[in-house]
């Protein structure tokens, strides 16, 4: 296997461990901002206990995403770690709070119980918002000079990352909505399907404005576009995609179809970025090949990494969605 077809091995790994990424834990963030919004503590019971066998395993998909970026894009690793410093440690944060609270609301007090359920919320809510503006911030540009980031340390806080901050936020809860019309106690499903409905509107108002502003910050976008005709299926898929999911939350039942339409929706938008700015990591500052680290990183992490760990993660997830496929018999999450 030759260098360049190592870069591109590790580059598709990339994007599929980000897709992963985003549809799994993408939902149990999702239940974790509607939690927030449940009225009733049984209800923030029943909505624990949907997402209790899996929400940890998810998170092995984003630790994958900063191991290939170190090892195989070490260039991409440090500007985005210079870049994107603060909302870094904020998910990280954000996750550590999460996944405490997740673990000792059950154990505490009426009391303390509340605090634990804002520390679920309030986290799930800081992860989602700060990855969208971190996406945001790539897509608006991060200034590059000699291989090092040279703008400052709140350039993600422009008015384009915070609405995809907030996109991504509703995209999401909607992911959560529909997991919940799947695998949620039926007391919850009438009030996931009317969430999903509104939350399917606005992610759709936000992306489609984001993707006209994408155009004007970025016009070689649009050249690239026209280049690749072929992508303008995606987008076209994607609207399909959007109205069928809002049918299909408008039938009061217990199916797996609108988290399927959701889950696309987010492989369309992410495959339609990819292709709109390939070969760039970061638009007009870094390519995948500039950003590749040498051969020997490559190849080395091919034979551990790409034939060892990638499999059994791959092969794990399977199996624990697998097994913890049907509806939680119980409300609560011990």
């Amino acid at each position: 296997m030759d260098y360049n077809t190592l870069i591109l091995f590790w580059a598709t790994v990339l994007v599929f461990a980000i897709l992963v990424y985003g549809v799994l834990d993408g939902f149990d963030l999702g239940v974790g901002m509607l939690f927030g919004l449940a009225g009733r503590d049984k209800d923030r019971d029943a909505m624990m206990a949907a997402i209790g066998p899996t929400w940890d395993g998810n998170e092995t998909w984003l630790i994958l995403i900063g191991t290939i970026l170190f090892g195989a894009f070490s260039q991409i690793y440090a500007v985005l770690l210079s870049a994107l410093y603060i909302p870094v440690m904020l998910m990280l944060f954000g996750l550590i709070f999460r996944g405490v609270a997740f673990e000792f609301r059950h154990s505490a007090g009426a009391e303390m119980r509340r605090y634990w359920n804002v520390g679920f919320w309030a986290g799930s809510g800081v992860v989602s918002f700060v990855q969208g503006a971190a996406l945001g911030a790539m897509i608006e540009g991060i200034p590059v000079v000699d291989r090092h980031f040279a703008g400052g340390s709140l350039d993600w806080l422009k008015p384009f990352p915070i609405l995809c901050g907030i996109g991504l936020m509703a995209g999401y809860a909607l992911l959560g909505a529909c997991a919940l019309v799947a695998r949620g106690q039926d007391m919850l499903r009438g009030w996931a399907l009317a969430w999903g409905r509104l939350l399917a509107v606005g992610m759709a108002l936000i992306l489609g404005v984001a993707a006209v502003l994408t155009f004007w910050l970025q016009p070689d976008a649009w050249t690239r576009l026209l280049n690749r005709p072929w992508a303008f299926a995606l987008p076209v898929l994607w609207a399909v995609v959007i109205v069928s999911l809002i049918n299909a939350l408008r039938v009061d039942k217990r199916s797996r179809y609108p988290f399927f339409l959701a889950m696309l929706s987010f492989v369309c938008a992410f495959l339609f970025y990819v292709a709109v700015f390939w070969p760039w990591i970061i638009p007009g500052s870094v390519t995948v090949a500039a950003a590749a680290s040498p051969e020997s990183s490559l190849r080395f992490m091919f034979w551990g990494a790409g034939l060892f760990a990638l499999p059994i993660i791959v092969i794990y997830t399977v199996v624990i969605y697998r097994v913890f496929r049907v509806v939680p018999a119980t409300t609560t999450y011990e």
